[in-house]
């Protein structure tokens, strides 16, 4: 059987849609960080109060205070930094 020059053209086309799609998964893994800062709330971007990326002198300021609230007795803590009820607690 003869291989036909549209069989191959088809062929190549699927390959190189395969080798195309694959690239995506490398990129999305080393921009998915940077891209996803940029992006707005109302288009799925993080929210205003999302606590900083791991690296950064801002994350290590927001892990010194969250241990410095820690440490405090639950009285002296604000309402924002007391945990919200469980799923479990609302259905006894």
């Amino acid at each position: 059987m003869p291989i036909r020059t549209r069989s191959i053209a088809a062929l190549f086309a699927i390959v190189l849609t395969c080798f195309g799609v694959s690239g995506c998964g490398t990129i999305n893994e080393r921009m998915a960080a940077g891209v996803s800062d940029i992006i707005p709330v109302w288009a799925g971007g993080l929210p205003a109060d999302a606590p900083p990326r791991p690296g950064t002198e801002k994350y290590d300021e927001y892990m010194r205070e969250r241990e410095r609230q820690r440490r405090l007795p639950a009285a002296e803590r604000g309402a924002d930094a007391r945990p919200a009820p469980s799923s479990q607690e609302s259905i006894r």
